[in-house]
This record gives C-alpha cells, structure tokens and sequence, in this order.
C-alpha cells in the first residue's frame, strides 16, 4: 500500500474521529445551552410572547395553604435531577422547591396575572436583600430587629420579626424601592394597573406580617391554615429545614437565580392554547429538560372545567425523561393538603392521545 494511500485513510479515520466527537460535543452543549443569564428585554420579551390573557381564581393565593409540601422533598431530590428545569404554579413554596432541586432555569405558570406581579415583586425584594433578615425586613416592612443574622433559625428569625411592628413609612419606602428596581433599573413596562396590583399584594405582607394566611376576598383568611412563618418553619417530616428561608445557601441560590432573570412568571391556563406549548418549544430548541412540575391541585380543576385532555397534551409538549417528576397535592381535610409524586413521562404517555 502506498504512502499516499496511507495518508488518505488516516485522514478519513481522524476526519470520522473529529466528527464523531462533534455529534458528542454537540449534544453536550445542546443539553447545556440552557442560558446562563438572561438580558432584562429577554426576560420580559418571554413574558410577553409566552403568556395568555389574564385569568381568575377563587382567592387571592398569595402565599400556600399546603402545610405538608415539603413532605415530599426527601424522596423528590433522589428521584428528579439538578441542574435542569423547574416548572411551577402559585407563589412562594415553588422557592422552596427551587431551592431543594437546584434547577438551571425556572418557569412559574399561574392562571393570574397577579401571581406574575406577585413573582415580580418578590424578585425586586430578593434582588434588594442581602441576607434573610433583610429580606424579612422588606417583605412584612419591619425594622429589622436585633440578635439576627445569618446563623439565625428561622425560628428565631420568625420569633423576632413577629415582635416588631410593622410601619406606614417603611411600606411606603420599600414599595417605592421595589417599583423602581422593576421599572428603571430593569426597565419592565409595567402598567399603572400593574403598579396598583403590586401595591394590593405587598400591603397584604404589610398588614399580614409573618401571620399571613392563605385567604379568599369575600370570607377572609381561615384559621386552619398555615401562616407564613409556620410555612418557613415546617420541615420535610424527617425534621429538617427545607424552607427557602431555612439557611442562608437557600436563600443565596434564589437570589442568584433572580439576578440573572432566570426565574420567569408566565400567565397562562394549564389547559390554555399558548403558554405550556410556548415553554416546551423554548426548551425543546435549547436541549433542555424539565425535572419537575409543581401543580398543586390545580388538576381537580381541570378536570372539572373540561380541560383534563387540552392539558394532557400541553404537557405531552414538554421534553421529559423518565426522571421527569409531576408534584401535586391532595386535601387530607380542612387546611390540610398532602403531596405526592408522579413520573411526568409515563402520565402523559398515558393520557397524550386525548
């Protein structure tokens, strides 16, 4: 054999070699090309294209009424992966969630318009804060009270934020801070109704404090549920903290996640045309995967409004594995509810035809 025909072969041996091994660092970084960041026009640009009309629901729903969500976090943080992407609805235990699963990327996927302005306002406040107590401070406008850091429990940190007042001047002055944070510095076009719904939910964490309740505008909030600080005190039943508030880490990690916008509030119906297919396309482009989808109990709401099937196969959009994990909760009684998991793919693979 030739010299010459050596040299071709070797060179279509290293040709197959080098392409080979761009399949595999092609699908390397399509697996990672999740961003690292996003622009604030970006951020706000998939607000826009991806959310539905506003819509309505029953209460209010600033905060859960789920005493026992974290439950399922031990078993959660074996079965779903890091590092991927989170999917949730409602407001503040998603943060838990976020903070157990270390995701990449966050999706909150909420009938209302007001939960998003909700998610907007807690990310101008944790963008703001330093630490947990100052973020205390900020969310129920009390003085921070002596004795708290960054070793404090959040028992302790409750206990003390609980015998501090809250004052007109400190509302009035964070909720000035917060808009400015949204509107000049991120340069979000918030609405003037946009403003006056931020305004509704943060004097509710004014007046509330850490003894807000889940409530519903015509009857009040109910005994029978948590308060915000018994949430941030409960623990995943094995006794230990799993809160969002529970260490400083926590904290640190969503704080992180919201300075880079990549915690995105979408308005949008689980059974809608628009915004779950609109997250799927986003991800599917980009080589992700979603590792778990809080849904509460909205499902029981589907199914009575028709849209069981239209939801179906919005989440047949998703890119799943069979570590892909559904969390939901269930009422165990009055002012109780109980999660539980279930394998994303193999639902939806059961239920995707409709």
């Amino acid at each position: 054999m030739t010299r010459r025909r050596w040299l071709l072969i070797a060179a279509l041996l290293l040709a197959a070699c080098l392409g080979g091994l761009a399949m595999v660092t092609g699908a390397r970084v399509g697996a990672e090309s999740l961003p690292s960041g996003l622009s604030d026009r970006e951020f706000w640009k998939i607000i826009t294209d991806f959310s539905e009309p506003n819509g309505s629901f029953r209460s209010d729903n600033l905060l859960s009424n789920e005493w026992y969500f974290q439950y399922v976090i031990p078993e959660l943080v074996h079965t779903a992966k890091a590092g991927r992407v989170y999917m949730g609805v409602g407001p503040e235990q998603n943060f838990t969630y976020i903070a157990a699963l270390k995701p990449k990327m966050v999706f909150i996927v909420d009938i209302r318009r007001q939960n998003m302005l909700l998610h907007l306002l807690y990310k101008a406040l944790l963008e703001q804060s330093s630490n947990r107590a100052e973020f205390l401070s900020r969310l129920f406008s009390r003085k921070r009270p002596r004795g708290v850091g960054t070793g404090s429990t959040p028992e302790q940190l409750f206990a003390a934020y609980r015998a501090v007042p809250p004052t007109e001047a400190l509302f009035e002055k964070n909720l000035r801070s917060a808009v400015d944070q949204l509107v000049r510095r991120h340069k979000f076009p918030l609405s003037p109704e946009d403003i006056r719904a931020i305004e509704y939910v943060y004097r509710a964490f004014y007046k509330g404090g850490p003894e807000l309740r889940y409530s519903f505008p015509r009857f009040g909030a109910f005994g029978a549920f948590p308060a915000y600080g018994d949430l941030m005190m409960e623990t995943d039943g094995l006794g230990e903290h799993r809160s969002y508030l529970a260490s400083e880490t926590s904290f640190a990690f969503l704080k992180d996640l919201q300075a880079r916008n990549l915690v995105v509030p979408v308005v949008g119906d689980f059974g809608g045309p628009k915004a779950i297919r609109a997250i799927g396309t986003y991800l599917k482009a980009r080589g992700a995967t979603v590792t778990a989808f809080y849904l509460s109990n909205v499902e029981q709401y589907l199914r009575g409004d028709g849209k069981w099937a239209a939801f179906c196969r919005n989440v047949a959009t998703l890119p799943l594995d069979a570590s892909s994990t559904f969390i939901r909760s269930s009422s165990a009684g009055y002012g109780a509810f109980v999660s539980s998991l279930g394998a994303m793919a193999a639902e939806t693979r059961s239920c995707g035809s409709l």
